[in-house]
């Protein structure tokens, strides 16, 4: 397809019409309506960035836990200094973001005070072509009266020639209508030649506002395009930037030794290499029982099986238990 302009497709047949200008300039606000959109949208995207930031370098400050000195702590102590890194790549990130933010802010308003310029001029051009032209269709109207009222007037001459009385009046009628029209041939005349030049004023306006308008669709395509283009690219910066930092920790990673850690654990925190005796039974009633264990004796109590009869001239009564191991007679 060819490459066309604005000014070779945007007229109308309307001597006051507007048509195609109000396209260009209804298509003039729509993109900067869509500049504006992307401004907030980077806006909106930067205050996400900075908070996730922050949030980023908040959780860095925090404490793992592990206070000795081990190969996972070196890798932990890494991870958290890569995270505030990536933290601080964010806060860049959202800068950048505000930057590119208020270029095209900058831009925008660039743009607005240009078309302002043009559309005043314009105004103004199309205001004087729309009086002029109803200056010149009124003078053409009263033009053509004035023409009808002398061919009326020259036939009322000719009807009248043999009337030798009112013969003089008429022709004072008809070289008065001629007159009159002659004055609005050229009021009508003055007028169609003041309305020429105002259209081509208006005509010259609106060619080269076309160019303008054009020029400003073509900068704006550019900048949303390149604005766009710089922003991807620096979150994919953003994306690579990290992916760096978190290979470090990979690496840090690599180092981390389980049986490293678990041996100088051991060797840091040691209590001892013995377990605890284990509790054993005694017999309350053992003569080799312990003494000092007594409090863990389990022994059962003695049973009375029977008891026999005090002898006479005695208050002794003697009980007798079951000779069982560990038990003993008891005489009171």
């Amino acid at each position: 397809m060819a490459y066309t302009h604005f000014k070779d497709n945007f007229w109308n047949s309307d001597p006051t019409g507007t048509v195609g200008y109000d396209v260009i300039i209804q298509h003039l606000n729509d993109g900067r309506r869509t500049c504006k959109e992307v401004e907030e949208f980077m806006k909106a995207r930067a205050s996400i960035e900075d908070k996730y930031a922050k949030d980023l370098l908040g959780l860095s400050r925090k404490v793992f836990g592990l206070n000795e000195m081990n190969t996972l702590k070196r890798s932990l102590d890494m991870f958290k200094l890569q995270i505030e890194h990536v933290g601080q790549t964010h806060l860049q990130l959202a800068q950048n973001m505000r930057d590119e933010a208020k270029k095209l802010e900058d831009f925008r308003e660039r743009q607005k005070d240009a078309k302002k310029k043009v559309e005043f001029q314009m105004d103004s051009l199309h205001k004087q072509k729309v009086l002029q032209f109803r200056r010149t269709l009124e003078s053409k109207k009263a033009y053509e009266q004035k023409c009808r009222d002398k061919e009326e007037a020259d036939q009322n001459v000719n009807r009248n020639a043999n009337n030798t009385r009112n013969i003089e009046k008429l022709h004072s009628k008809a070289l008065q209508a001629k007159q009159n029209a002659d004055e609005a041939d050229r009021v009508y005349f003055q007028n169609v030649t003041s309305l020429a030049k105002i259209r081509n004023e208006w005509l010259n306006e609106h060619g080269n506002a076309c160019e303008v308008f054009e020029a400003q669709a073509k900068e704006r395509i550019n900048t949303l395009r390149n604005t766009v283009w710089t922003h991807v690219n620096q979150l994919s910066q953003q994306c690579v930037t990290s992916d760096e930092l978190y290979e470090e920790v990979r690496k840090s990673l690599d180092q981390c030794d389980i049986k490293e850690d678990i041996e100088y654990f051991i060797h840091l925190r040691r209590t001892g290499d013995k377990p605890p005796a284990p509790v054993l039974y005694e017999n309350f009633y053992s003569s080799d029982r312990n003494p000092n264990a007594g409090q863990f004796s389990k022994s059962p109590l003695p049973i009375n099986r029977r008891a026999t009869l005090p002898d006479p001239g005695t208050d002794d009564v003697i009980y007798s238990t079951l000779q069982e191991p560990g038990y003993s007679f008891i005489q009171f």
